[in-house]
């Protein structure tokens, strides 16, 4: 992310350029593979972006009701697999008809959440996370370093009473903390943090949207540590229902462009956008730099030494204390989330957290004007991932004798080209934790400031896995 009065080395993408990033993944511009047109493949399973699954998925959420049990994106075939319960053949059949692959499980949705909440009232304990993982049907439950003796106990046995086949209990080897740092660095209170992405506020004012852990650190921030101040707090929230804070630039003629500095490239973000279990991702941090991963759970709950965190994204994407507000994003220019916390690093990797876009720019008023010029504060309406095609459901079959299937003839499932976008304006690390002593809003100095300047026009060079 940038503003004019951070100073950039950067080279800029070509239009539908590819950028590499290292051995370990590849952003390539164009993921979407074109359908089979015969019309015995009518029904089988649609190739799609990631992106665009999630577009399905929320269609067939609406389609299938109480039977559906949630869904992931496969990435090595490109499709949407979705879970049904219950045995019926009809919805079944709409949901192929739809383009997603369907696996019948046991767990519904509604005992998955029941299952959440009882997690939350009688293990709510420091070090502590949960998400439902729709490809195993279970709610996965993590415990750091720091959960031992009567903790683990305690946890243990309630995982226990959720019932066999119903969650899963793993040991992380790091601890849970916030990291406090990202992309291009901007300091407040003795803290150092990430600018996620650039935003206009509600009352049409440069904003941009950070950790809301770094929000509650300091009310004032700048681009350069003691330098002037470049923005002020508008609106925090850590912890509780989320981890976001929307900032203010104090110059309202500040140019906050809609893209993420990712060491050295220039990446336009079109639009902010839902994430999806299975999706491709990217994050970007002054700590670590560009590293990658995927999605593993949504709706993730993480008990930090600062209290709890609900609504997260969880991944297995590295990061480490300087990394925190950072971006989050696909090679499609979406934007999908804010850099949280997590535990371990990028050399042993762990599992990280981060905070839904969309669900920020909801809860503080603002939109993200994407590198297109349109705005809005999601994905967008319009034609979808389908172009023309058939949407979920089709023209011919609806539900409960509608003429119309879900996503209708003309309109296909996914969300628009336009919509909303945001950059990347990074931060770094913090001086000092926001709280406790396990690292708190951060820890250590960040490192990622040098952008590499060597870079070709090829694309973006990922040092870390």
């Amino acid at each position: 992310m940038s503003h004019k009065r951070i100073p950039k080395r950067k080279a800029v993408l070509a239009a539908g350029g590819v950028a590499a990033l290292g051995a370990a993944a590849i952003l390539l511009p164009n993921a979407n593979a074109s359908q089979d047109g015969a019309p015995e493949a009518k029904s089988a399973p649609r190739t799609l972006k990631s992106a665009d699954a999630s577009d399905l998925a929320d269609q067939l959420a609406g389609l299938l009701g109480d039977a559906f049990a949630g869904s992931y994106y496969d990435a090595d075939r490109q499709q949407l697999v979705v879970n049904v319960v219950g045995d019926d053949n009809q919805l079944v059949v709409q949901a192929k008809k739809a383009g997603a692959a369907v696996r019948q499980v046991e767990n519904s949705t509604a005992e998955l959440k029941a299952a959440a909440q009882t997690l939350k009232s009688e293990a709510t304990i420091p070090g502590t996370a949960w998400a439902v993982d729709p490809r195993t049907n279970k709610v996965l439950v993590t415990a750091d370093s720091t959960v031992t003796g009567a903790k683990w106990d305690t946890l243990e046995s309630t995982v226990q009473s959720l019932g066999s086949g119903m969650a899963t209990l793993r040991k992380s080897n790091g601890t849970f903390k916030t990291f406090a740092s990202g992309g291009d660095a901007i300091f407040g209170g003795g803290a150092r943090c990430s600018l996620g992405f650039n935003v206009t506020a509600g009352d049409g004012t440069p904003a941009f949207l950070t950790a809301g852990h770094c929000g509650v650190a300091a009310e004032q921030w700048s681009d350069a540590e003691g330098g002037a101040p470049i923005g002020t707090v508008d609106q925090a929230v850590f912890p509780g229902e989320g981890d976001f804070a929307l900032v203010k630039y104090d110059d309202p003629a500040t140019q906050a462009p809609s893209e993420v500095n990712a060491e050295g490239q220039t990446v336009p973000i079109l639009q902010a956008a839902e994430a999806t279990v299975g999706q491709e991702v990217f994050r970007m941090g002054s700590t670590t730099g560009l590293a990658d991963g995927t999605v593993t759970g949504l709706d993730a709950t993480v008990n930090y030494p600062e209290g709890t965190v609900t609504g997260l994204i969880q991944t297995n994407v590295c990061a480490e204390p300087g990394d925190s507000g950072g971006s989050m994003f696909t090679q499609d220019g979406l934007a999908l989330g804010l850099t949280s916390g997590g535990s371990g690093d990028c050399t042993v990797g762990g599992e990280t957290f981060f905070q839904p876009v969309t669900t920020a720019l909801e809860a503080v008023g603002a939109t993200l004007e994407g590198a297109d010029g349109a705005g809005g504060a999601g994905a967008g309406e319009g034609a979808g991932a389908g172009g023309e095609q058939e949407g979920a459901g089709g023209a011919e079959e609806g539900v409960g004798g509608a003429q119309e299937g879900v996503g209708g003839a003309e309109e296909g499932v996914g969300g628009a080209e336009e919509g909303v976008g945001g950059a990347e304006e990074g931060a770094g690390d913090a001086q000092e934790g926001v709280g406790g002593e396990q690292a708190g809003a951060g820890e250590q100095a960040g490192g990622g400031e040098e952008a590499a300047e060597e870079a070709g026009d090829s694309g973006l060079t990922q040092n870390h896995s």
